[in-house]
């Protein structure tokens, strides 16, 4: 849908205000109502707002915005967080320049509410925000923050908020010592940090691969046979094959369906299909060619997967979760159905198992086509957040589309009042190496837009989480949102004294 070109007149620009205001606040109580039903109550305002958001996004605004500008009003491009109260406050501003006292002005309190409820939300998941800056720092624990104690205090000293133990690696005793240790260090240093555990989800990888004798890589033209269970002939093959985590979705691959291994590092199109498996023709690869290796990630953009994102491994690992974690990381989550699935498994380990915090991962197309869907499932019953899970998305999505993706992840949140985290190789090169290459450094400060920050595990964890809590302290300063905030500019002050 779309608004005809928009009037230049103050009293013209006023009565399209007039009508959109009153079609978006119609349809979005008509998708509201159907959300309503069974909403906890602290949820309900920021839901409404997102039913706005929807109902006001459904247009193209972009000539409206360039009317309204010339006038010195709000070009309705920082609204998220308060649809109706900033279009009440373009109406009442127009009709003040037609001389119509008109309605009165939302007020301040009332303009702000969404901003306070984000921060609200943003409290219940990860408690009270540090000092010198709004946004939080989430770490994932590697392996060794089991035997080594230290490092706990190290995270907690250099200034984490949160900390991720990924329940695809270690298991219930190696996740009880690494809380311990966390517990210690949080005694030590007179505060406490929230501990999200990330349930591993059917994540599908490639299990057993094979090459023919004297080849070492696939290259740009090369074939791959995705096979439901290893060749006969495996030992002395001809052809380049692999099998799949998950053999029953090869039945699923149809000729044309996009396949990308090793976080899209080698990537092709299905030429044809069989009983025994597929073929794929490889259309990405390094200019060298591309090692084909076991237990490395496999994505299909193209494909439908009726897989349950609760997998047996998950079942038993959220019985250690419900009684451990604060928030609960939901990998894999696609439907408003699997939202209800996990939150009927807590309900049976635990009676309060609502003020458990969920945080949805999104990470496919079909994830991000039905957030809104995910949001009123999840928030509508308990605390909720989003996590933009950078690395699979890029891969489902097109790497070309991510940087529009995650705006758009972020405004949605926004319009929801819902913390967004945003993960997948923020700083790597720091967390890594020690030293951080200079997009990274800028992709970080775009980071600091979102309520937290994941950081991967690395040797310089610590030195990381340091250098991103300065930068989040610095970039609060100019930006908040979508908002931009005018500090003085200190690099020129008094330059020309």
């Amino acid at each position: 849908m779309t608004v005809p070109t928009a009037p230049t007149t103050p009293a013209a620009l006023l009565d399209l205000l007039r009508s959109l205001r009153a079609d978006v606040a119609a349809e979005g109580a008509v998708r509201f109502d159907r959300w309503r039903p069974g909403l906890r109550r602290a949820a309900r305002p920021s839901l409404l707002n997102l039913a706005h958001y929807l109902a006001l996004r459904r247009r193209d605004l972009r000539g409206l915005q360039t009317a309204l500008s010339p006038w010195g009003l709000s070009s309705l491009g920082r609204l998220e967080g308060r649809v109706l109260a900033n279009l009440d406050a373009v109406i009442a501003a127009l009709a003040r320049l037609e001389g119509d006292q008109g309605p009165a002005f939302p007020g301040a309190r009332a303009f702000f509410r969404g901003g306070r409820l984000l921060d609200l939300h943003t409290g219940a998941l990860f408690g009270r925000p540090p000092a010198g800056r709004r946004g939080r720092i989430l770490v994932t624990l590697p392996s060794e923050a089991a035997a080594d104690p230290s490092l706990l205090a190290r995270l907690v000293a250099s200034g984490a908020d949160a900390v991720r133990i990924n329940c695809a690696h270690d298991d219930a005793a190696a996740w009880s010592a690494m809380i311990a240790h966390l517990r210690t260090a949080e005694a030590a240093a007179g505060r406490r940090l929230t501990v999200l555990m990330d349930l591993g989800g059917p994540k599908l990888r490639t299990a057993a691969v094979g090459l023919p004798e004297g080849q070492h890589r696939l290259k740009h033209g090369d074939r791959l046979f995705l096979a439901v269970q290893p060749p006969a002939d495996a030992g002395t093959a001809t052809r380049a094959w692999a099998t799949l985590s998950l053999p029953e979705v090869v039945g699923q691959l149809r000729p044309g369906h996009r396949v990308f291994l090793d976080d899209g590092k080698l990537g092709g199109t299905v030429a044809e299909t069989g009983p025994d498996g597929a073929w794929l023709a490889v259309e990405r690869a390094r200019l060298r060619g591309t090692r084909l290796a076991v237990d490395k990630g496999v994505n299909l953009p193209d494909t439908p997967l009726p897989l349950d994102p609760l997998t047996p491994k998950d079942l038993e690992d959220l019985d250690f979760v419900a009684a451990h974690a604060d928030l609960i990381g939901y990998s894999f989550v696609q439907r408003p159905s699997d939202v209800e699935r996990l939150q009927e498994e807590l309900a049976r380990r635990r009676p309060d198992a609502h003020r458990i915090g969920l945080i949805a991962k999104v990470e496919t197309p079909l994830a991000v086509r039905n957030l809104p869907e995910l949001i009123v499932h999840g928030m509508g019953r308990q605390p909720f957040g989003v996590m933009i899970a950078r690395g699979d998305l890029a891969v489902e999505l097109g790497f070309e589309r991510l940087a529009e993706m995650q705006e758009e992840l972020l405004w949605l949140c926004e319009a929801a009042h819902v913390p967004v985290i945003w993960a997948t190789q923020v700083l790597e090169n720091l967390v890594k190496k020690g030293l951080p290459s200079r997009g990274e450094m800028t992709d970080a400060a775009m980071a600091a837009r979102a309520e937290c920050v994941m950081l991967n595990k690395g040797p310089y964890l610590p030195e990381a989480v340091e250098a991103l809590g300065r930068m989040l302290a610095r970039m609060g300063e100019h930006q908040a949102k979508k908002t931009p905030r005018l500090r003085a500019l200190q690099s020129w002050a008094d330059r020309e004294a």
